[in-house]
């Protein structure tokens, strides 16, 4: 797994826009949260679909960006969680246990 730093607020933008073109995930990640670790060792473990940007948020950090992510992709926050954003918006988010990278896949298919 690959992932993309997600450190500051412009970077939605470039996320939004990139998002016409290749599907991106953006995962919000608890370091001090159990379930949010062993989401993170289930999506690291599985298969990545190809042709995905995932872009990882740690919450704790960063939580303005946190805010930031909620506010442009109009979702309700929450940690663990996995937004995928697809032609400017965000079409499927999950959190705590409900986060699977075959769900991932399906909602990026097509």
């Amino acid at each position: 797994m690959n992932w993309i730093a997600l450190d500051n607020e412009q970077q939605l933008e470039t996320i939004a826009e990139k998002s016409f073109t290749t599907p991106q995930v953006i995962f919000k990640h608890s370091t001090t949260c159990s379930i949010s670790s062993m989401v993170l060792n289930r999506l690291e473990r599985a298969e990545t679909p190809a042709n995905i940007d995932f872009y990882y948020l740690d919450l704790l950090k960063l939580r303005p960006i946190s805010a930031a992510i909620a506010e442009k992709f109009q979702v309700h926050h929450e940690s663990p969680q996995i937004l995928v954003i697809k032609n400017g918006e965000c079409i499927y988010d999950e959190s705590h246990y409900g986060i699977s990278m075959d769900e991932i896949a399906a909602q990026t298919a097509s």
